[in-house]
């Protein structure tokens, strides 16, 4: 899959405008989010509505860490002192960012993953409702629902394909861990796992705790893409589409995970050029505003009647090279 991620990037790159060059990278950052969601759900089988939250710590971290002391007394106050002189390079505040969201989703895990089936998922969206209130209401530390700027705009497709292929490396290996075949075991029968000695709540807490760590480097990346943070961006927004994205890829394999995300960004993009308007010799043609909606869902029913296991079938796509 990183091939396809390298050979996307370059044709982009080559071929495209600056406008398309913004949408590879946003793509590969809902790549690494979506791949760091695909870690904890399509392993453990747990439908997490919470990542977003996640999403949020990193890029707020982020922004703290790397944000000119003066912008940062001009629209975070109330900083505390190490954070309010801090001037990080971007790539250290991204594993800086990744790092706090790990540690957010180990005591938060902690808790939530003592439930099971669809408390869990429950849970997880509470988590999110809370993570949303605290970030569009401390005002002197997140800026609340203004807007932060100022962000140096340091994510564009290279450095996104960069943690994309990270991101990819990282849940292959952990799939294929003892730990990802264990929790795997749990997702298909829990009462057989148990019994077989696996302790299922110790393996979906590690699968949480480095599925949020990318969640967290993918909202650093983000920030660091649009030079621009506010809450409604880490939202019911982005939680219902990255989950679309796993779903109509498949949920059930690594492959799945990408292939959806970059169907469906392709997708919008096009969509949403159209809604703008394309110019057919003298004629313009224009899908009414809310089309792009309507399709992406009509999309999605026709994926979950037609494919339940989703574009990838529950497959892993691999490379093979000549026969022994």
């Amino acid at each position: 899959m990183i091939l396809v991620l390298l050979v996307f990037t370059v044709v982009v790159s080559v071929l495209g405008d600056k406008s398309l060059a913004r949408m590879a990278a946003q793509t590969l950052i809902r790549v690494t989010f979506v791949v760091g969601l695909w870690i904890f759900v399509g392993n453990s089988g747990v439908v997490s509505f919470g990542h977003a939250g996640y999403m949020a710590i990193g890029a707020y971290c982020s922004a703290w860490l790397t944000l000119k002391p003066q912008m940062k007394g001009l629209f975070l106050p109330d900083l505390w002192p190490f954070l309010a002189n801090a001037e990080w390079h971007v790539f250290p505040a991204a594993i800086a960012s990744g790092l706090l969201a790990s540690l957010v989703a180990l005591l938060s895990g902690a808790a939530i993953l003592r439930l099971t089936g669809i408390a869990a998922s429950i849970a997880t969206f509470a988590f999110l409702a809370i993570i949303y209130t605290v970030y569009s209401s401390w005002e002197g530390v997140t800026g609340a629902t203004s807007s932060v700027v100022g962000l140096t705009r340091y994510s564009d497709q290279w450095v996104t394909f960069g943690w994309a292929s990270f991101a990819v490396l990282a849940a292959a290996w952990y799939a294929n861990s003892a730990s990802g075949l264990a929790l795997r075991a749990t997702r298909e029968d829990e009462v057989a796992a148990s019994a077989s000695g696996i302790n299922m709540y110790r393996h979906r807490l590690i699968s949480l705790v480095l599925s949020a760590f990318f969640a967290g480097v993918a909202g650093a990346l983000f920030g660091h893409s649009l030079g621009v943070l506010n809450p409604n961006s880490f939202y019911l927004g982005v939680t219902f589409i990255t989950l679309a994205m796993l779903v109509v890829g498949g949920i059930g394999s690594l492959t799945g995970a990408v292939a959806g995300v970059l169907v469906l960004s392709i997708m919008i993009e096009g969509l949403v050029r159209m809604e703008r308007g394309v110019e057919i010799g003298e004629t313009t043609l224009a899908l009414p505003t809310g089309a792009q909606e309507i399709i992406i869902g009509i999309v999605m029913i026709l994926v979950l009647i037609l494919r339940p296991a989703g574009l990838s079938g529950g497959r892993e796509l691999r490379l093979r090279i000549g026969r022994r």
